[in-house]
């Protein structure tokens, strides 16, 4: 696939472009152009907006020194009578990145905007502007909404391969021309490291960019740092960042494989033995809450990661974390669980804001599917790590939270829910019956998944029919661990039209092909 510049709207980014253009990786990796000389501060990484509203939004940039973030928007492209706002001072303890919100912003405008880096002792001496556009939310629903949805970025070893493009699926969602990109967590594989080539089953090499932090698990917070610094290597990554805002959610990879709280592992290789991931937890969720523009509800960097995104009247977003707050995996079959997936106050948190949701459409993005099986056997151990356990009778263990949360949905009358989720590395469509459930107190719904965005793929999970899943499309190899040059990446797209209110779900390929669609009407309980 062409790394050209897209059309239209996109034009703004040509300068922006032309400067990512510039910067090779081997220029990113640390050999330095000449005009880097003159001491100026530069953005070799990029910019990305995330957490758009409809009058304000996040702006993320990196410098390669300290220096002043300054970011100015304005409502053309040629950045006449700018708006400027100053944002932090970027240094060492941030790993030199910093988030600059954006407030005041009109509705429904597409916003352009450029980040400055200016000397901390100089203000005068600013690098190379670099510059981004993002769409606010309209507050009118006659414009409609349009995102896209993936997830598991540079698992399973399988890096950036220039020779296919490298994250070429990038290049492909940014052709919908979405108002913004859901990544569904998995964002790196800090457990995975990446070797500079592995022999594919044809006998032809899949080649990968390394890098130090790479090459081994994540332990230190430079590793993790370096895990989230890696995907910016990726020119179409960096482009894409620059044209579509992201609203960003965690798994487990950003961690370690399936980890929960308090869990201890190791027995030396590659972890030391009695590594707390509590620990380790702690670096990731601060190198991942500087490399991406996230808000959090105490506006800080180390807050929450579940929210609500309001994007106007057609949608509100519902970012799940089932990761920070679940209890131990097990074999997942137990009567009585009050902690579960979410933990309580993310339950409860869930069930108030879909209540009050006013929203046409309320997305649940999941980073973990419901219905289907997803087995833990690390450390040798045989237990759950998802939600569903396998017994397709009454709901057990962690099905308990959501036999719960479908309850309260139907009995409260909200209507429009649909369920996102990526995390199995192939794609599918199911649909929630209760006529085909042992457990019968909902009304149907549907969960699409979708990814990887550059990771192996593997066969298609189990289904557990607890709340009477029926897969209505899948797509997913039969060998395991299938490499990004052979296929199977997937994303999908959500097109919620102004006029109608109906929502189309597209399941897509890495190149755009659409694989399913699925048109769903508004204003049903559940849906």
């Amino acid at each position: 696939m062409s790394h050209r510049p897209f059309p239209g709207r996109r034009s703004v980014l040509r300068g922006s472009l032309a400067a990512s253009a510039a910067l090779t990786l081997p220029t990113a990796l640390g050999a330095a152009p000449a005009f880097a000389l003159s001491g100026r501060p530069r953005a070799d990484w990029g910019v990305q907006a995330g957490d758009v509203t409809h009058d304000s939004g996040l702006v993320w940039v990196r410098s390669d020194r300290p220096a002043r973030m300054i970011v100015e928007t304005s409502a053309t492209e040629s950045f006449r009578n700018p708006r400027r706002q100053h944002g932090p001072l970027l240094g060492s303890g941030s790993d030199f990145t910093g988030t600059t919100r954006l407030r005041g912003l009109p509705a429904g405008e597409q916003i352009h905007y450029r980040v400055l880096l200016a000397d901390p002792h100089d203000p005068r001496r600013t690098g190379e502007p670099v510059t981004g556009t993002f769409r606010t939310a309209s507050e009118k629903r006659r414009k409609g909404v349009k995102f896209v949805w993936s997830g598991d970025l540079a698992g399973q070893g399988w890096g950036i391969n220039e020779s296919i493009g490298g994250y070429r699926i990038f290049d492909a969602m940014a052709k919908v021309d979405p108002d913004f990109f859901l990544c569904s967590g998995d964002n790196i594989y800090a457990d995975g490291p990446i070797t500079a080539s592995a022999t594919l089953p044809d006998g032809s090499v899949y080649r990968s960019v390394t890098t130090e932090e790479k090459a081994h698990v994540a332990t230190t917070l430079a590793d993790y740092r370096g895990n989230f610094r890696y995907n910016l290597l990726d020119n179409a990554l960096r482009r894409f960042n620059a044209q579509v805002p992201s609203i960003i959610q965690w798994d487990d990879h950003e961690v370690r494989n399936n980890w929960y709280p308090g869990e201890v592992i190791g027995t030396g290789t590659p972890y030391p033995a009695g590594t707390k991931l509590d620990d380790l937890a702690v670096r990731s969720r601060r190198a991942f809450s500087e490399y991406f523009p996230i808000s959090s509800i105490s506006g800080r960097p180390d807050g929450r990661i579940y929210r609500v995104v309001n994007h106007g009247p057609l949608l509100d977003v519902f970012v799940l974390d089932m990761r920070t707050y679940r209890n131990a995996n097990s074999a997942d079959d137990q009567t009585v669980d009050p902690v579960g997936i979410l933990g309580r106050e993310q339950l409860e948190w869930l069930k108030r804001e879909l209540a009050k949701s006013r929203a046409v459409w309320k997305v649940i993005a999941n980073d973990m599917p419901l219905g289907l099986v997803v087995p833990d056997a690390t450390e040798g151990k045989a237990n759950i790590e998802a939600v569903a356990q396998g017994d397709p009778g009454v709901p057990l263990g962690r099905e308990l939270q959501f036999a719960e949360l479908l309850r309260f949905i139907k009995h409260r009358r909200i209507t429009g829910t649909v369920w996102l989720t990526a995390d199995v590395h192939h794609t599918s469509a199911q649909h929630y019956d209760p006529s085909r459930a042992a457990f019968k107190d909902f009304e149907p719904f549907w969960e699409f998944v979708s990814g990887p965005l550059n990771a192996g793929a593997f066969p298609a999970s189990a289904l557990d029919g607890t709340f009477g899943p029926d897969r209505v499309f899948v797509k997913a190899p039969t060998a395991s661990n299938v490499s990004p040059a052979e296929g199977y990446q997937f994303f999908g797209e959500v097109d919620i039209d102004g006029d109608s209110g109906e929502l189309t779900v597209r399941l897509r390929e890495y190149d755009g092909t659409v694989l399913f669609t699925q048109v769903l009407q508004p204003g049903r309980v559940g849906q």
